[in-house]
């Protein structure tokens, strides 16, 4: 039976930045590297939390992306 080991984490933050003159919704993001594998989803839900608070944009999506390895 094959095995997964995480091997990297990051946390992306995505910003609602407005519209642009089509019409589209125009999203920034920002990564952060180095993000414990051990984090739970609680925990990086506090810390994105506190990063947006420090931000003049309107915080509309959290993303936790994680880098695999697969062992057979």
């Amino acid at each position: 039976m094959a095995s997964q080991v995480i091997l990297d984490s990051q946390l992306s933050l995505v910003f609602d930045m407005g519209m642009d003159e089509d019409g589209k919704v125009i999203l920034k993001r920002k990564n952060y590297n180095n993000v414990k594998t051990t984090a739970t989803p609680d925990e990086l839900l506090q810390v994105a939390q506190a990063l947006a608070s420090l931000q003049t944009e309107t915080l509309s999506s959290i993303e936790r992306n994680d880098s695999n390895q697969i062992n057979p």
